[in-house]
């Protein structure tokens, strides 16, 4: 027995549990894959998009990583963006950050976290870029909520200007841009109002 085996048993139950409530679900699923979204959100486990969002495997198309980033050298991101955007159509890209972001934290605290600080270093200049509006707070919480917040509406522009996203748009592709934060707290998504269509 692997030290893993209880996943196995977990699987083998929740399969058993799909097929008994829609004998037809697994068969529908690897048929074809058709999602109208496009999930960029942060690799925290307590943030998972399908649950949150309430909709099944196959509605959502996920890329995931530390402080939910969209950097113009990261060809894994881009890679996912130009797949969601060219070939599976999906009408809107969602960047979803959420409050209380350990890579947000770990941004902010001025210690060495070793090779990630590599990759928080974008997050320090989301910092930079609004320290005088960052620099007004006091309370380390909302300083922390506020570069949350701050750091997708980056993103969100980082998104806006891939090359995927420009061609789709001179061709007049439907495709739209949000930027949401969720809450850990009581699980709901804020809308921070950013949403770019090319237009």
């Amino acid at each position: 027995m692997t030290k893993i085996q209880h996943l196995f048993d977990n699987n083998k139950q929740w399969a058993e549990k799909i097929t008994k409530e829609d004998p037809n679900f697994f068969k529908a699923l690897s048929e074809q894959q058709s999602p109208k979204y496009l999930w960029i959100g942060c690799s925290d486990s307590r943030v998972p998009a399908n649950a949150l969002l309430n909709m099944d495997p196959g509605e959502v198309f996920v890329h995931r990583n530390i402080a939910n980033q969209v950097i113009h050298t990261d060809l894994n991101c881009l890679s996912v963006i130009q797949y969601a955007v060219d070939v599976l159509k999906v009408q809107h890209i969602i960047v979803c950050g959420h409050y209380g972001c350990g890579g947000i934290s770990a941004a902010l605290d001025n210690k060495s976290h070793g090779l990630i600080d590599n990759w928080l270093r974008h997050i320090e200049d989301v910092y930079r870029f609004h320290k005088e509006e960052m620099d007004q707070l006091t309370d380390e919480t909302e300083r922390i909520n506020l570069l949350c917040e701050l750091n997708v509406i980056e993103q969100v522009a980082n998104i806006c200007n891939t090359t995927t996203l420009v061609n789709a748009w001179q061709n007049d592709q439907d495709t739209t841009v949000h930027g949401v934060v969720y809450n850990l707290h009581d699980g709901i998504l804020k809308d921070l109002n950013v949403s770019a269509t090319g237009k």
